[in-house]
């Protein structure tokens, strides 16, 4: 389900704990975030390379890389004379990383950084839109199969960028452009489908599963999810799936009348 929705962040936070969001920001790389319930909402400081960094667990499928300056080091014969090692560990399930990279996905194809296509960004991409109050910072951190990339809009004493500064109209068309040019050289191909997961057709509106007149999308499941085994009651379904929904109904209000005896 595709929702910007800030109650429902903090709702999720309180729900899980704040210690294990905390717990699991610094194994991204993201250290000393406050224990409060609006660190759901980015409350917390940090720096846009430690940012990016950690958006990039995502599509390595679960590892965080560290970031280096200097990759490699030629002579003027072009003979590598030094090499940075990088270095990864993994942090998050192939599985729940790519569940993260469909969400982010998401948000490009139909949330806060859907102007990306309209600025010539092609191909599978995901990445989230950050705006602080005031519009004082605007964000965007973004990715494609081949690179992570993050912008940060702002001043070095805080303030207005300007009116209406949000990340999707400020720091997005910063991205976009360096997107546009990097994959010139570094090739993007579509992300791949971990083993491990199970695609199910899911209606855009309801967020149940699709019958056979819904605008449709691919939903992934990893084991031991709740996959949602509802269809959907707003589209027309063919002959069969009507009489499934009739039979869910009632089956959904037996349930009711027991549930109601028992009170």
């Amino acid at each position: 389900m595709l929702e910007s929705n800030n109650a429902a962040a903090v709702l999720l936070q309180q729900k899980v704990g704040t210690k294990p969001v905390i717990r699991l920001a610094s194994d991204l790389g993201v250290e000393n975030q406050p224990d409060v319930p609006s660190l759901a909402l980015g409350s917390g400081l940090v720096t846009p390379l430690d940012l990016t960094a950690a958006y990039a667990v995502f599509p390595t499928l679960g590892y965080r890389v560290h970031p280096r300056a200097l990759v490699s080091v030629e002579n003027a014969d072009g003979d590598v004379i030094h090499e940075v090692d990088s270095t990864r560990e993994q942090i998050l399930s192939p599985q729940v990383a790519f569940q993260m990279v469909t969400m982010l996905e998401d948000v490009v194809a139909r949330g806060t950084g859907a102007s990306a296509r309209q600025w010539g960004v092609k191909g599978a991409v995901g990445g989230k839109t950050g705006t602080t109050n005031d519009y004082h910072d605007a964000w965007f951190v973004g990715f494609n199969s081949s690179v992570v990339v993050g912008v940060w809009v702002g001043f070095d004493q805080p303030e207005r960028i300007i009116a209406g500064g949000t990340g999707a109209r400020v720091a997005l068309p910063i991205w976009a452009d360096f997107m546009r040019r990097t994959v010139r050289r570094l090739p993007a191909e579509p992300f791949a489908v971990p083993d491990g997961l199970e695609p199910r057709e899911m209606c855009r509106v309801s967020y149940l599963r699709a019958v056979q007149s819904c605008p449709t999308y691919t939903e992934y499941f990893k084991e031991h999810d709740d996959i949602p085994s509802k269809l959907c009651p707003i589209h027309e379904g063919t002959f069969k799936q009507e009489t499934q929904r009739v039979v869910q109904g009632v089956l959904s209000g037996i349930g009711r009348a027991i549930r109601g005896i028992f009170k």
